[in-house]
């Protein structure tokens, strides 16, 4: 085989490869997008409300960022793979929580860590593609890290709600702050 033959051939594998890798990761910012955006409708008017807002905006800024990246990189959007993302992130609403008609405080605990998790895909997908950028001139590295930043403020912020909402879930003695107001994802009693 000839060495533009190979070329060819590794250029097209290469395309291939970011054309999965970039839909994989489109299809997982659409259930983190979907999943906080309701997060932030269903405590909106909690202590968490402002954060859970502006998490939700700038995941679905992120989503939006990587649907003009893929365009750039001429890589097309898989939708079978955007709808079934959309879908699960609907079917994993249903899901034990230790009630049978109604969500538990337990329920927000685990959505915080999915969206940590996710939050940690997309800060290596910012990072896999920073490391191409020298070779793609379609990559700028500035804006890349402009991603890479923000999504570690993500993480951080999403930590802060995980470990207030763990506080005031788990804890034996509840925090000063919940004698005031609820908790995420906290039921009154009825």
């Amino acid at each position: 085989m000839s060495a533009t033959a190979r070329g060819a051939g590794d250029g097209q594998t290469r395309q291939r490869r970011l054309d999965i890798f970039l839909n994989d990761h489109l299809a997982g910012a659409t259930a983190g997008a979907e999943l906080a955006r309701r997060m932030a409708q269903e405590h909106g008017g909690s202590a968490y409300g402002n954060d859970l807002k502006n998490l939700a905006a700038e995941i679905s800024q992120d989503r939006r960022t990587l649907l003009r990246l893929m365009a750039d990189l001429d890589v097309p959007v898989k939708h079978y793979k955007v709808y079934g993302a959309w879908l699960g992130e609907k079917i994993g609403r249903v899901k034990p929580n230790g009630r049978l008609l109604r969500r538990s405080g337990l329920t927000a605990l685990v959505e915080l860590e999915a969206l940590r998790l996710g939050a940690q895909g997309k800060a290596l997908l910012w990072r896999a593609l920073l490391l191409t950028a020298a070779q793609d001139s379609r990559l700028v590295s500035d804006r890349l890290e402009q991603l890479l930043q923000r999504v570690g403020q993500q993480i951080e912020t999403l930590d802060s709600l995980h470990d207030r909402a763990a506080t005031a879930l788990l804890s034996t003695t509840p925090p000063l702050e919940a004698t005031s107001e609820s908790a995420i994802g906290e039921d009154t009693p009825s």
